[in-house]
């Protein structure tokens, strides 16, 4: 039986910094899975339908405002899944999409539908590219980007592996940004002896900071998954932390 993996990749990874959204950054994905895909049933949980949209559209009077976020979020998941099914189909790949709310994982009908739909998503060789539901749902606009919702996905679906892709190589003693001393803390056991390592860096792109992720860990490790935080800017960064060949955060009882 193979191993469920879910892999949650954020806007700060998918525009690499930038105001636009990355081929490379989803091709380098598309080839892990396919080196993956033998071993592991698979789920994207990905951010960057904003961000997407704002390399095709400029809507008249967009502020920062949450009303204008979630224009832009309906205009961008549909060009964000255009380039997901055209990149993933040149792997050989095909995916689905699936869009969520908090309230799905509240009702017990919903979160029973949307396990059963995920495995029969897999049974018919699909992979499901999960994102909440920016027009209906706030929450990950104003902060998480998506992190909180992959660590629910992966408790849904009994994951045994949730991997967060970020900008950094996992949690640090200290802000990296802001201190070139600081070391990685390589395994987290209790979430409480990390809290306080905990400095964010202000990011105009995605909404997800380390607070997030530490969060989506807490949720995880209760419900026994294991989850790391792993580099994105690394090449090969999930094949690679599966050998254990990169440095990267692992969170697990």
């Amino acid at each position: 039986m193979k191993k469920k993996l879910i892999i949650k990749i954020g806007t700060s990874t998918l525009t690499m910094g930038t105001n636009r959204i990355s081929f490379a950054v989803i091709e380098s994905l598309a080839r892990q899975i396919v080196e993956l895909k033998n071993e592991y049933e698979i789920v994207i949980v990905s951010s960057g339908a904003i961000a997407t949209a704002r390399q095709f559209i400029e809507i008249k009077g967009f502020n920062k405002k949450v009303e204008s976020k979630q224009a832009m979020a309906a205009i961008g998941q549909t060009k964000l899944m255009e380039i997901y099914d055209d990149v993933f189909s040149s792997f050989g790949l095909n995916i689905a999409q699936i869009l969520m709310t908090y309230r799905d994982f509240e009702n017990p009908t919903a979160k029973e539908n949307t396990k059963n739909t995920i495995l029969k998503l897999w049974e018919a060789n699909y992979i499901p590219v999960v994102n909440e539901n920016d027009t209906v749902a706030v929450e990950e606009i104003v902060l998480g980007d998506n992190d909180k919702l992959s660590a629910f996905v992966a408790v849904i679906t009994e994951a045994d592996l949730l991997v967060l892709v970020s900008d950094i190589d996992g949690v640090f003693d200290r802000n990296p940004h802001l201190n070139s001393d600081a070391h990685l803390i390589t395994e987290v056991k209790d979430i409480s002896s990390v809290l306080s390592c905990i400095e964010e860096k202000h990011s105009n792109l995605g909404t997800g900071g380390m607070a997030s992720k530490v969060h989506a860990a807490d949720i995880c490790m209760k419900h026994d998954v294991e989850m790391w935080i792993v580099n994105g800017q690394r090449p090969n960064y999930i094949t690679k932390a599966l050998n254990n060949s990169i440095p990267f955060t692992k969170f697990k009882k």
